[in-house]
């Protein structure tokens, strides 16, 4: 969680690990507000993103945190995405309620 070192936008990184199915959806969860990094809400895809990062984020119907290891270079095979990251929680069931 240091401010500094090299870094990635939010929206890359989503997409890159595979978290998001393609750029622009990674970047509308992004700009939703709905995403906490480092337990700030973030309303923007550019956000960087830097090793030992905490992001938090709806995904289907739970609740994940996960730990960035690694930035990756590029969009590769979903094996090599799950490298890059940890999870912290096995999620949480969000009901249709919103909570």
């Amino acid at each position: 969680m240091s401010g500094h070192g090299p870094s990635l936008r939010l929206d890359k990184y989503l997409w890159f690990v595979r978290l998001a199915p393609n750029r622009s959806s990674a970047q509308a969860l992004a700009e939703r507000g709905i995403v906490r990094l480092n337990g700030r809400r973030i309303e923007r895809a550019h956000a960087p993103v830097r090793i030992g990062d905490l992001i938090t984020f709806p995904h289907a119907n739970v609740i994940r945190v996960i730990r960035v290891e690694k930035l990756p270079d590029r969009r590769g095979p979903a094996a090599e995405a799950q490298l890059c990251y940890s999870a912290i929680t096995p999620g949480q069931i969000v009901d249709d309620a919103g909570g």
